[in-house]
């Protein structure tokens, strides 16, 4: 027998329809919504005047009718109505940016604060976001949580560093930041917060493998439009395996693994900037230019193999994605077509969308899609 739904239940969809259609659309009028989701103006009124006094929705000018003379009054979600904050967890640094309900950029702030497993990072790490929360003016009741992006695996309820060689941080426990604040707080893997920005920024985007290019290498897998975990917390881990016999040393202990092939820290020599680099590499400069030809003959490679295994679209991300251009994928194309067995079109390598800030930003992206799931 077929439960029956509830009024409130019916109430509830109805707030949330049209929650989401303002969401969706930015900007709408009383009309617009009556009309598209087929519901009465006294239910569209009622929910409208209702989201408005909790804070949720404003209105926001007004919109051209269909009347000659008459405009409506437009209504758009309130974007600062809950916020949330993605960290960055590095070596020398941390990297915080808040985020608005669209996954806009509300603030962002970097500290030189050295990782250190002791109650005074911790304690230190804290206080900064404080700090930062403080000067964009957020009130405690705004903040849905604190996405920390680490670099290493992660137990699959966010609570734990599952294996964390670089930071020498395996089994950090969550509680060591959140008992310093009064937000929820969580783990996330710093690849799969910047494929979640990338699913976030390409809604359409179900299947890919996305290759973080960044300090370290790290890479997800997308699937239906879902980051796959792997049955053990350690799927897409491709910067262990080894490429390159007698290569160099791994932070995993092992000699020529991808890290040490395709990372930037293998890219780029002691203190130079990436910036400086690729102005190097664009204006010919030949040792420059020698390096970064190995770096791509390398990426090919590696592409190459992961293609064979996982036939699908290849995102390259990561802090390098803002310098790779048309030249690049060309010449990594040239690279693949001479190693693949197979046909290979020209359109399965793609270049990130959301190349700036993305590990910060998915990192904190989870907390605003739960508020919007749950609305």
């Amino acid at each position: 027998m077929e439960k029956s739904i509830t009024p409130n239940q019916i109430k509830q969809n109805n707030r949330s329809l049209i929650y989401h259609f303002i969401y969706k659309n930015r900007k709408v009028s009383q009309q617009d919504i009556s009309y598209a989701l087929h519901l009465s103006r006294p239910t569209v009124t009622a929910n409208l005047s209702a989201m408005e006094e909790e804070g949720l929705i404003c209105k926001n000018g007004q919109i051209d009718t269909e009347f000659v003379g008459r405009k409506a009054s437009a209504y758009s979600i309130v974007a600062d109505y809950r916020i949330a904050v993605g960290i960055e967890i590095l070596k020398k640094e941390i990297k915080m940016i808040a985020v608005n309900l669209y996954g806009e950029k509300i603030c962002r702030t970097a500290s030189l604060i050295p990782f250190e497993r002791s109650e005074s990072y911790f304690k230190a790490v804290c206080d900064k976001l404080i700090e930062f929360k403080s000067a964009f003016g957020a009130k405690d009741e705004q903040i849905l949580g604190i996405g920390f992006a680490m670099q290493g695996l992660i137990t699959p309820d966010k609570q734990t560093v599952l294996y964390g060689k670089i930071l020498s941080c395996t089994g950090l426990s969550i509680t060591e930041f959140s008992k310093h604040l009064p937000y929820p707080c969580s783990f996330i893997h710093d690849a799969d917060s910047a494929a979640i920005s990338e699913l976030w920024i390409s809604p359409g985007l179900t299947d890919a493998f996305y290759l973080s290019l960044s300090k370290h290498l790290g890479a997800a897998i997308i699937s239906k439009g879902i980051i796959l975990d792997g049955k053990h917390g350690h799927n897409s881990t491709i910067e262990h395996i080894q490429m390159q016999s007698g290569g160099s040393l791994c932070y995993c202990g092992r000699q020529g693994c991808m890290e040490t092939l395709l990372s930037l820290t293998a890219l780029l020599n002691d203190g130079e900037e990436l910036e400086d680099f690729f102005r190097e590499v664009r204006s010919s400069e030949p040792a420059a230019r020698k390096r970064w030809e190995l770096f791509l003959i390398n990426l090919s490679k590696a592409v190459n193999m992961l293609h064979l295994i996982y036939d699908t679209d290849f995102i390259l991300g990561g802090y390098l994605a803002p310098y790779l251009c048309e030249e690049d994928l060309s010449f990594l194309h040239e690279q693949i077509r001479e190693m693949t067995p197979f046909p290979e079109p020209s359109d399965f390598l793609l270049i990130s969308k959301m190349p700036r800030h993305n590990i910060s930003i998915g990192a904190a992206l989870p907390y605003v899609q739960e508020f919007l799931q749950e609305i």
